[in-house]
């Protein structure tokens, strides 16, 4: 089965976590775009949702999704979202398209949050993908530093800026086998806006795509 089809099928299956009426998180990446297709195609009608990123508020509001600004919706029920790697205790790294700390944000302000991948995104032990960091600009060099000191081999990412107007440094060769620890101390370095380690709000329940069907790790 095609990397494409593993997508659609897992896009699928997060189709039975909505209900008609309900206020949505969206995140953004190819899962989620096969998601918003099943989506359209499900005949399901949503209050309206909450979108991680311009991409994503385009692809919903094609659709005839209200797209809402999360100040003024509160709490969601839901939010669905890929990732670059997993781990088998839920914890994520996210972040690949830029749009982690809007992910992040939707994530911890829902209720339930379902992570939806093929089986190439599990790995035994996150740290394989380079781990994102959206960063001021005036602390890019500085950030670049610490995260040097802390064992990692940052770069930024070319020609690209955040929706929030901020920079990315892929960070690789990070020891991970503490991601919460990692995460609440890059967060705490003067400058980082937020990194894509998805420790302290892991998934609730991640879907994986397998050639002979959908795994749930709970």
């Amino acid at each position: 089965m095609s990397q494409q089809r593993l997508k659609i099928e897992v896009a699928r299956a997060a189709l039975e976590y909505v209900e008609d009426g309900m206020l949505l998180g969206v995140g953004t990446g190819s899962t989620v775009n096969a998601f918003i297709d099943e989506l359209a195609a499900s005949g399901k009608r949503l209050e309206g949702a909450v979108s991680s990123s311009e991409a994503t508020t385009q692809r919903l509001e094609d659709i005839g999704v209200k797209v809402m600004d999360l100040n003024h919706t509160g709490d969601l029920s839901l939010y669905i979202d890929g990732a670059d790697e997993v781990d088998p205790h839920r914890r994520l790294i996210k972040g690949g398209g830029g749009a982690l700390t809007r992910e992040k944000i939707i994530a911890a302000a829902s209720r339930q949050f379902v992570c939806i991948v093929d089986e190439s995104k599990c790995v035994k032990l996150l740290g394989e993908f380079p781990l994102p960091v959206e960063v001021i600009p005036m602390a890019r060099a500085y950030i670049s530093r610490q995260l040097t000191r802390l064992g990692g081999q940052p770069e930024l990412r070319e020609n690209f800026v955040t929706d929030n107007g901020n920079l990315v440094l892929d960070v690789r060769n990070l020891d991970l086998v503490d991601p919460l620890k990692m995460e609440t101390e890059i967060n705490q370095l003067p400058g980082v806006v937020t990194c894509g380690l998805f420790a302290h709000r892991r998934a609730d329940v991640v879907l994986v795509a397998t050639e002979s069907g959908i795994d749930r790790l709970k």
